[in-house]
């Protein structure tokens, strides 16, 4: 496997307002853990009336550091990436505050049903926007201008938020510096996510703010370096299979032997999602339903 030029090294202190750019801040939740990393980054945007994008959790050491960099100012706009329980539940809270909207894609494709095998933060399942936005709508505040840029993959409702004056995108968890993304069927999808990896690829954005950690400053270079690792995954797949492999948990076990086994299960999702991705393009085989207890093999023209 070739490698991702992760940056972990990130300067920060919870509770603290960090200036990141003349129309950026950011405050850091004290919710750290093995999706959230250091914990969920929430960014302001603008002076005077600005925007919040990932409000982040209800908790009343965040809430509290969240009134103090707010102080003075009126939120006009709050925005929200995705569903997770790391980024959504003070959404509402927050824009009844300040009397402002909550800003989302909307409901996910597939609804969580409360049994499968908890990723992230877990999903915000009473989540929903005020407004439900559309791709490539434009949102104007005191000096700044979004664009929502409908990014699936690690959700169906994934939005990446695209500050034009300073040609930053804000990439939630569909590229973040630190780790990959988890891909998790059935509202993940690795199809759309290659897809939309290379169109944020394409926009030549001079900077990457994701959700959790620190930025993505090369960002062309580094999201290429996403997409061949995705790649290289299906082709670690692919041999797995003609060595005779059939069933995913078994595949995860070799392929991810030096990770972390708290990060397996969602290493098989992840896994799962490829092999979706290879049964819809026809080099993948599925006994049955494609789910993480099926048995695969090649197709034919595969082998």
């Amino acid at each position: 496997m070739s490698s991702i030029p992760f940056v972990r090294d990130f300067e920060f202190e919870y509770g603290r307002c960090d200036t990141l750019s003349p129309l950026i801040r950011r405050v850091v939740a004290p919710n750290p853990g093995p999706f959230t990393y250091t914990g969920t980054g929430v960014y302001i945007i603008g002076h005077g009336n600005v925007a919040v994008l990932d409000p982040g959790p209800v908790d009343p050491e965040h809430i509290k550091a969240m009134e103090a960099a707010l102080d003075g100012e009126r939120v006009t706009h709050v925005f929200v990436t995705h569903h997770h329980l790391d980024h959504s539940p003070l959404a509402h809270p927050l824009a009844e505050t300040h009397g402002c909207k909550v800003y989302g894609f909307g409901p996910q494709n597939t609804a969580p049903t409360g049994g499968e095998i908890r990723l992230e933060a877990g999903d915000d399942v009473g989540f929903k926007p005020d407004v439900e936005i559309t791709d490539e709508e434009v949102f104007k505040g005191d000096g700044w201008t979004i664009r929502a840029l409908h990014t699936p993959g690690h959700t169906s409702n994934h939005v990446c938020y695209a500050l034009e004056e300073e040609n930053t995108l804000f990439s939630g968890d569909h590229v973040m510096a630190w780790s990959t993304s988890v891909i998790s069927p059935p509202d993940g999808d690795m199809g759309d996510y290659l897809e939309q990896l290379a169109r944020i690829r394409d926009k030549d954005f001079d900077i990457l703010w994701p959700t959790h950690g620190p930025a993505v400053r090369e960002p062309r270079t580094f999201i290429q370096a996403y997409i061949d690792h995705r790649l290289q995954r299906e082709a670690q797949i692919l041999e797995q299979l003609k060595a005779g492999q059939t069933r995913i948990r078994d595949m995860v076990a070799e392929m991810y032997a030096d990770v972390d086994k708290r990060l397996h299960p969602a290493a098989a999702h992840s896994v799962l999602s490829h092999i979706i991705h290879m049964v819809k393009t026809d080099r993948v085989i599925c006994e049955g339903e494609a789910d993480l207890t099926a048995h695969y093999r090649l197709a034919q023209e595969t082998v």
